[in-house]
């Protein structure tokens, strides 16, 4: 039975931005359902929402969106018991760091698996229902990676830049229905992904690869000293979600435009010997 309360999917809500926008989400009155690959990380989620007194529209649902049954399954329930979905975020991701020669190709796959795959699951799932009801909102969790593929991060700017790609299209596809798409595209942020990404890139003192390693260690240290607040992220959100006819993009962070603006505006080879000239130092 169809209720009068918003209803928000996001996937990804066991921490970073997606635990936030929960929690963000529910204080606007939605009825939140969150999902996480492994409902046992809901622990913090839940005590987040208890401190700011929101636990009661928050409902936490376990889903691998890579496990494409498992989404079509949930997706269904959540249509059966409300009704509808105004909002779905997919916000679920991680950053497989790498330099190509040395990634294998199923850390490829993986994080196209989750990235990308596992978004068009999710999306395809909820879009009939939007579709009917001439409305609704998509907003996809990209990244300043999806506009510019920083050295040793290929696979996670890869998939980010497939993310750009599928939601302009999916933007267009869906306008004569009512349904709106919607990028938000943070730089670096106060959480894990970006370590976690370095992390995962092959660990060999003989790589041919190990100096350009080690200084891309150091930016990344440097980055996080200096990273944003994830509530910024969270903002651009709630802009989106309340704006009538939001953007297709929202950059969101220090630098983020004019990144984006110099990159379409000044010729390649200089951003060749910029980007040289950071990690020569």
């Amino acid at each position: 039975m169809e209720n009068e309360t918003k209803i928000a999917f996001i996937t990804g809500a066991s921490n970073g931005f997606g635990l936030h926008t929960t929690i963000a989400l529910a204080k606007e009155g939605f009825q939140v359902i969150a999902s996480m690959r492994n409902a046992k990380k809901r622990q913090r989620l839940e005590e987040e929402a208890h401190k700011d007194g929101v636990f009661h529209q928050i409902e936490v649902a376990e889903l691998d969106i890579t496990d494409f049954l498992a989404v079509d399954r949930v997706i269904e329930n959540v249509l059966a018991r409300y009704g509808k979905i105004d909002i779905l975020i997919n916000n679920a991701g991680f950053a497989q760091g790498g330099f190509a020669e040395e990634t294998e190709i199923d850390d490829w796959k993986q994080q196209f698996e989750t990235n990308v795959f596992g978004t068009i699951a999710v999306t395809k799932a909820v879009l009939p229902s939007m579709r009917e009801k001439g409305k609704g909102l998509i907003i996809n969790i990209s990244s300043i990676s999806g506009h510019f593929g920083f050295p040793g991060l290929g696979p996670y700017a890869a998939s980010k830049f497939a993310l750009e790609g599928f939601s302009e299209s999916l933007r267009l596809e869906m306008l004569p229905f009512g349904v709106k798409v919607v990028l938000i595209e943070p730089s670096s942020y106060r959480t894990d992904i970006w370590s976690k990404g370095i992390d995962l890139i092959k660990n060999d003192s003989d790589s041919p690869y190990a100096d350009f390693k080690e200084k891309m260690l150091q930016k990344v240290e440097r980055i996080s000293e200096t990273a944003g607040d994830p509530d910024e992220v969270v903002a651009a959100i709630l802009k989106a979600v309340k704006t009538p006819s939001p953007k297709l993009r929202y950059p969101v962070g220090r630098g983020t435009k004019t990144m984006v603006r110099v990159k379409n505006l000044i010729p390649w080879n200089w951003l060749e010997k910029i980007v040289k000239k950071q990690f020569d130092k």
